[in-house]
């Protein structure tokens, strides 16, 4: 913001969540700390800061209209080990080309999440932003300063989420929880006993309500974790 240029090296990259980790060889250079994106809540105020039209520390408002929301912009690759995990705060602060890497900010200026996509048929901002939440963010972080890479934990399970036409054909009692429809046959899950029928509620005691919210605490582990 202070007019310099930095070069920066890139320590490493994720595909599957379409973030880098950068490094510049700097002193005394103004940061802010990572808030917890899990405790963010529909209707809580966030601010979206960026460069959108090369226009520096650009700062706009909103709030949060939904959590865990998929919209199948990433595209995977199994071949070369490229899984898709979209997880996304969507907010209605304006957010348009260049503000991609931005921070997404609490009140207290809190980084609570990396803005990277919009919902758009022009290509700009029409109401609707979505951001890489902050929690998973610093697994991805800490990966690539650790390991170089990212290192992903599957269960192995074949998921969908539970809708009205689910509920009356099992009759189950409510939409809670996440369908487990097949298994990987030599996945994690099968070997601790989850069966194709099972819901799962909750990963590690946080409640997941569709295919994203569980993916998103999923990936937060890393192979050879042990999850409840």
């Amino acid at each position: 913001n202070d007019g310099r240029e930095l070069t920066a090296k890139l320590i490493g990259s994720d595909k599957g969540t379409d973030l880098a980790l950068m490094k510049v060889d700097e002193k005394n250079l103004p940061y802010t700390d990572f808030g917890n994106s899990d405790d963010l809540e529909i209707g809580d105020w966030v601010l979206a800061v960026g460069n959108p039209f090369n226009l520096t520390s650009t700062v706009t408002a909103g709030i949060v209209s939904a959590k865990a929301r998929s919209i199948n912009i990433l595209r995977g690759d199994a071949s070369n080990n490229v899984f898709p995990l979209e997880s996304f705060i969507q907010t209605d602060a304006a957010v348009n080309p260049g503000n991609s890497g931005g921070a997404l900010v609490s009140p207290d200026g809190l980084l609570v999440g990396i803005n990277t996509a919009i919902a758009s048929n022009t290509g700009s901002y029409s109401g609707y932003s979505f951001a890489i939440p902050s929690n998973l963010t610093l697994k991805i972080v800490n990966d690539l300063k650790n390991y170089g890479t990212v290192q992903r934990a599957f269960i192995g399970v074949i998921i969908k989420d539970i809708d009205q036409e689910l509920v009356n054909k099992l009759d189950l009692p409510n939409t809670n929880g996440v369908y487990v429809s097949d298994l990987s046959e030599d996945g994690a899950a099968k070997e601790a006993g989850i069966k194709a029928g099972d819901i799962i509620l909750k990963v590690d005691n946080k409640v997941v309500n569709n295919v994203p919210e569980l993916q998103e605490q999923i990936g937060r582990f890393r192979p050879g974790d042990k999850v409840n």
